[in-house]
């Protein structure tokens, strides 16, 4: 008795697609209403009526989004060229130091590392940002060795025998072929940065965490549900976006 073959996995349609690309967009838009519509029903008190309002919201916004994009900007521009010249060291001692660094900054609480760079330092946006480039450097340090390490020695080698110098190789082809990898570890870097700069505002550096605390210290409940929301919101969206951009990178048929 012949036995039927399976039928093939039945890809989505279009309108599929689009739909699930969509779907993080839909989700956000849908909280974020219905957190407007929450707050609109309530009978607020003075201090939350200064604080819900769209200048000072707009405003910590701002303060959140420059923090995590400047942050994510430094650690592409330092933890890239540091995985590259990791993935071109053939000296254990000195990639296990670049490792064991990024390590020791991922592993310590986010919290631990913001308040001791303040204690060291001064409190200001200048030393959250330098406590979220330490904390976000492992993502993108790991996938750029990563990437780099996964290029096919023979594509190397005939990029090589077509006259490639060795900058010619790793720029055009190796870069080129790591840099979906390169991009995951940058989306996971944003992610980071977006929700350890709540912490910010510990050390006066402003941003949605300032909600989230006075909301909670002075028991003001609206007020750190919309900051914890808007964190979140700000968090899956970016993550979308990054997501859009890794995909654009992939290699076809990939």
């Amino acid at each position: 008795m012949a036995i039927p073959n399976p039928a093939p996995p039945r890809r989505p349609g279009r309108a599929g697609g689009i739909v699930k690309r969509c779907l993080p967009l839909i989700v956000v838009a849908g909280v974020l209403l219905l957190t407007l519509l929450w707050v609109s029903v309530l009978d607020l008190d003075s201090i939350e009526s200064r604080t819900l309002n769209a200048d000072y919201i707009s405003r910590r916004i701002g303060e959140h989004l420059v923090l995590s994009i400047c942050a994510s900007v430094l650690v592409a521009v330092l933890a890239i060229p540091a995985g590259i010249a990791v993935s071109r060291s053939k000296s254990r001692v000195f990639n296990g130091i670049i490792v064991g660094i990024a390590n020791i900054g991922q592993a310590t609480p986010a919290i631990g590392v913001v308040i001791l760079l303040a204690i060291l330092w001064k409190t200001g946006f200048a030393t959250a940002l330098v406590a979220l480039v330490v904390y976000s450097f492992l993502p993108v340090l790991r996938n750029t060795i990563t990437g780099l390490q996964q290029v096919d020695a023979s594509v190397k080698e005939s990029a090589r025998g077509m006259g490639m110098t060795p900058g010619q190789v790793l720029r055009r082809i190796e870069l080129s072929l790591a840099s979906p990898v390169i991009v995951a570890g940058l989306r996971t870097a944003l992610v980071f940065a977006v929700g350890v700069a709540t912490v910010a505002t510990f050390i006066n550096a402003g941003g949605l965490g300032d909600m989230i605390v006075n909301g909670l210290k002075l028991q003001r409940y609206p007020v750190l549900v919309v900051g914890a929301v808007l964190v979140a919101s700000i968090a899956v969206l970016i993550d979308w976006a990054a997501g859009l951009v890794e995909d654009i990178l992939k290699p076809r048929g990939a």
